[in-house]
C-alpha cells in the first residue's frame, strides 16, 4: 500500500467516523488500515474451522485460531487475509480485500477453501454466520447516498449458503415501528444475528436519529422494531438473550456500555465491561462474551467478560480482534 492511497483512505474513514459514530466506524477503518504483516509459520493447511476447542480471530489482518484453554499461548496463523471473520459449524465468512479499493464477502469451508464470494461496496464492519453454518451476513460502510448529508451510510446484506439466494441490502424490507407500517429513506441496518431456524435475525436499524433492534424474517423480508438503544445485537447459544452495546444515555458520543438484553422479559443488564465497547460481541460459551478493545496506539485485543454482570474482564487473545468460538 502507498503512502498516498493510505493518506487518501484515511480521509475516507475520518469522514466515516464523523458521520457514523453510532455505528462504529472509527473501529472498522483502524483494522482496514492495519499494516499488512506476513503472517507466522503454519500455513493455511494448519488453520481449520472444524468446530473443536479453539477460538478464531484476526492476526495482523490474517485468519487465525488459538486453543480455548490456552488463548494467549501459541497460536496458528493463515495466509488468507481478512478484516472481519467468523465462523460456525464448519462455514466461516471473510470480508477481504479484493483490490485496493474493492473488498468482498467469501464463504468459507472448514479447509479455508473459497466456496462462494460476492463484491460488495464500501468498508468492512460486521460479519456472522448462523448457528447452523446456513447463513451468512455482513455490514460495510457505503457512500454516496443522497439522504445522508456527508454521503456515508451502511449497507448489510444476507446469503444462504445453501440455494446461493442472497440480500444485497435489509433495506428494500418491509417495516413495522412501534406496531405501525413505517418508510424513511434514511433507514440503516447493521449488526445482523441469527436464530436457530435459519429464518428469523436480529439487527440494528437506524432511521429518524434513533437506533432500534429489530426482529427480521427473511422469507417474508419484513422487520419490526422491539426495543431503542439496542445495537449490534449477538444472540445467546439458547436464544433466550441478546448481549448488545448500549449507548450511554443513548448518546454515541459518550461512548458504548456491553449489555444483556433478556428476550422474555425485556430487562437490560449491564456486564462487569466499565469500557466503552464498540463491537458486535460474540457469546463464547452461555456464560461468557468476547470482544475486541483498542490500545491507545489501536492496536486490538480480545477480551472476555461475565454475561451475567458477575465478574472482572479478562486479556483474553492479546493483538487480535473479530473472535468467534468454533462450535
Amino acid at each position: 500500500m502507498t503512502a498516498m492511497s493510505t493518506r487518501a483512505k484515511l480521509a475516507v474513514v475520518v469522514a466515516s467516523a464523523v458521520l457514523l459514530g453510532a455505528v462504529a466506524a472509527g473501529y472498522t477503518a483502524t483494522a482496514a488500515e492495519a499494516p499488512r504483516t506476513p503472517p507466522p509459520a503454519g500455513g493455511e493447511q494448519a488453520v481449520t474451522l472444524a468446530p473443536g476447542p479453539r477460538l478464531l480471530a484476526i492476526t495482523d489482518r490474517h485468519v487465525s485460531t488459538v486453543a480455548a484453554t490456552d488463548p494467549a499461548g501459541p497460536r496458528t496463523v493463515a495466509g488468507l487475509e481478512c478484516l472481519r471473520v467468523y465462523a460456525a459449524a464448519g462455514t466461516g465468512v471473510c470480508l477481504k480485500p479484493e483490490s485496493a479499493w474493492s473488498y468482498q464477502v467469501v464463504v468459507l469451508d472448514a479447509t479455508l477453501r473459497e466456496t462462494r464470494a460476492v463484491s460488495v461496496p464500501g468498508l468492512p464492519n460486521r460479519a456472522r454466520v448462523s448457528a447452523s453454518g446456513r447463513m451468512v451476513s455482513w455490514t460495510t460502510f457505503v457512500g454516496g447516498d443522497s439522504y445522508t448529508s456527508g454521503g456515508f451510510s451502511t449497507r448489510t446484506g444476507i446469503l444462504d449458503t445453501r440455494t446461493g439466494a442472497t440480500v444485497a441490502s435489509l433495506e428494500g424490507f418491509a417495516i413495522t415501528r412501534d406496531g405501525r407500517g413505517y418508510r424513511n429513506p434514511d433507514v440503516n441496518y447493521w449488526g445482523v444475528t441469527f436464530t436457530a431456524d435459519d429464518n428469523r435475525f436480529y439487527a440494528t436499524m437506524s432511521t429518524g436519529g434513533k437506533r432500534y433492534l429489530v426482529r427480521g424474517d427473511l422469507a417474508a423480508r419484513t422487520v419490526e422494531t422491539l426495543k431503542e438503544n439496542v445495537e449490534c445485537p449477538s444472540l445467546s447459544p439458547d436464544g433466550a438473550r441478546l448481549a448488545f452495546k448500549e449507548a450511554v444515555d443513548a448518546d454515541p458520543a459518550k461512548g458504548w456500555r456491553l449489555s444483556v438484553l433478556d428476550l422474555a422479559s425485556m430487562r437490560v443488564s449491564a456486564t462487569a465491561e466499565t469500557r466503552s465497547v464498540d463491537d458486535q460481541a460474540a457469546w463464547l460459551d452461555g456464560g461468557k462474551l468476547a470482544y475486541t478493545l483498542r490500545r491507545d496506539d489501536g492496536q486490538p485485543d480480545v477480551w472476555s467478560v461475565p454475561a451475567d454482570g458477575s465478574g472482572t474482564p479478562a486479556l483474553v487473545i492479546p493483538g487480535a480482534e473479530s473472535p468467534s468460538p468454533l462450535t
